[in-house]
């Protein structure tokens, strides 16, 4: 399963792409507006850092200006992934886009029906967003698996991009369904280094290597 980080702060990206923890990045107007900066200008930076896809979001709601900031967006580098919403305009734009060779992460995914809709318009991502699913009491990571079944029934190509990662439980139960890529937080990602049993464990090797007056160098 491929890590992509949810983030447009650049030193966080630097920090876990330089451990190899980077397959790509994704970003959103709010993540953008927490960055403090412009949108083409990061996105650039992002872009120049990471060699995999970089989402970067349209801002308009009609597909023909959709369209429009789309193309804008996908000359910033090569490596840009256009991400629009899965509303009928963004499939729409989805379509033109995928036709035109520029690489789209549909988002707001949160039914099986949308999915398909999404791998039918030709989505290189599909988005489905599991925290805000359980958030509603509903199983996001149940909605992973079907569309894994969906897409592996007709063998569909576009990625399922899990999203809205809250917990390092999410990204392992990811990783058994079957997404082909998980978008976390920096956060969440270093969480899945952490076991409680392994500070216990460590812990004791200090302490007896202290009374033991081991030493390396």
């Amino acid at each position: 399963m491929k890590f992509f980080v949810d983030t447009a702060e650049i030193d966080q990206i630097k920090e876990l792409n330089d451990l190899g923890m980077v397959d790509g990045v994704t970003t959103n107007p709010s993540l953008i507006a927490k960055s403090g900066r412009d949108i083409l200008e990061v996105t650039k930076e992002i872009c120049s850092i990471v060699s995999g896809p970089v989402s970067a979001e349209v801002v308009a709601l009609e597909a023909d200006d959709m369209l429009a900031e789309g193309r804008k967006l996908a000359k910033i580098a090569d490596n840009i992934a256009v991400k629009v919403p899965l509303t009928w305009a963004g499939l729409k734009t989805c379509k033109t886009l995928t036709d035109d060779g520029i690489m789209v992460n549909v988002t707001l995914c949160f039914s099986a029906n949308q999915a398909l809709l999404a791998a039918k318009a030709g989505a290189t991502f599909i988005s489905p967003f599991i925290g805000r699913l359980d958030d509603l009491n509903m199983d996001g990571l149940e909605l992973i698996e079907d569309i894994r079944t969906i897409y592996d029934n007709y063998g569909f190509e576009t990625n399922i991009l899990a999203a809205s990662i809250r917990s390092a439980n999410h990204m392992s139960e990811c990783a058994k369904i079957g997404a082909d890529v998980c978008t976390a937080p920096p956060n969440v990602i270093k969480a899945m280094a952490n076991h409680v049993l392994t500070d216990k464990g460590l812990a004791a090797f200090m302490a007896d290597a202290e009374k033991a007056g081991i030493k390396i160098v």
